[in-house]
């Protein structure tokens, strides 16, 4: 009997094409994939994850699921495959249409193993998406009641503690004051105004989220690229970044985010025509931003 080839599925370029594509899209129309119409949808404000492990999805998986649960009208933000559904004693009902989300990870040829293991190097491995079908909870039958749901949006002049406590939880050195925010790597400092100086209150905390996801990238952090000037590639993609980053974050948070530099989609959309992988690094390294602010949280 003939071998069975078990290498993971190589990319394919239409994986990337088809979500860059559709996110194009929207932006053209004026429709941006991290700013959803939530107080219109019967999909609660959150971050969508796994219905069995309660595990949040990240990076472009959100974006995904965010458009799907937006554009379909699911009144949850819980997912989990075919087989999920059926090991918790429910089952997808007939004729649903499930949602592409992806999985990122690396394969080691034979070859590169030999290589490596010749000249006691490290492999080098070959990075690869795999797709896989995830149905949202609303879509099947049987499943046990879940704790949890939506998280309660919050009004538009609310003060929001649990937002005040993680933004001091941070340590970030955040100085009050001007009439613009800005980040500065090379003094690992952020600016605000004050929030009188805000006409929308809640729209402090989106500034703050959005000036904080640039701090995750100092090189103590994250270290992401800072070194692009104004109106470059860089600089536009270091600012899609910030925006998706404070888009999770206030999600999580109940606050419903917004775009905070709507001046830069001429640049996002150049970036995206360009590169059909550059909304999948992106959303990642917003998706590891968001967490690292999240974690700092203090333990209720």
């Amino acid at each position: 009997m003939p071998a069975v080839d078990r290498r993971p599925e190589p990319d394919r370029p239409s994986l990337y094409a088809d979500v860059t594509g559709r996110i194009v899209s929207q932006l053209e129309e004026g429709r941006v994939p991290w700013v959803q119409p939530w107080g219109n949808s019967p999909c609660p404000l959150g971050l969508p994850r796994n219905a069995v492990s309660g595990r949040r999805y990240s990076g472009i998986n959100i974006l995904i699921l965010w458009d799907a649960a937006v554009d379909r009208g699911f009144p949850s933000q819980d997912w989990l495959t075919f087989r999920q559904a059926l090991d918790l004693g429910g089952h997808v009902r007939k004729g649903e249409r499930g949602t592409t989300v992806v999985y990122a990870d690396r394969f080691v040829p034979r070859a590169e193993r030999e290589r490596a293991d010749r000249e006691d190097d490290e492999p080098a491995g070959v990075p690869f998406l795999k797709r896989f079908t995830v149905f949202n909870a609303a879509q099947c039958d049987g499943l046990p009641e879940r704790v949890g749901g939506a998280v309660p949006m919050v009004a538009d002049d609310a003060i929001v503690p649990e937002a005040d406590a993680l933004i001091e939880a941070t340590g970030a050195d955040i100085r009050i004051g001007g009439d613009r925010a800005f980040y500065v790597p090379s003094q690992d400092f952020l600016q605000v105004p004050p929030r009188a100086s805000f006409f929308v209150p809640i729209n402090w905390y989106r500034t703050c989220f959005h000036e904080l996801g640039h701090w995750t990238g100092h090189a103590s952090r994250l270290d992401r690229d800072f070194s692009g000037v104004y109106g470059s590639v860089a600089y536009g993609r270091e600012e899609l970044v910030a925006e998706m980053a404070s888009a999770f974050v206030c999600a999580s948070l109940g606050i419903v985010p917004s775009v905070r530099h709507a001046d830069y989609l001429g640049a996002w959309l150049a970036l995206l025509h360009e590169d059909v992988r550059a909304i999948f690094r992106a959303a990642s390294h917003a998706s590891r931003a968001a967490d690292l602010i999240l974690e700092a949280a203090p333990c209720s």
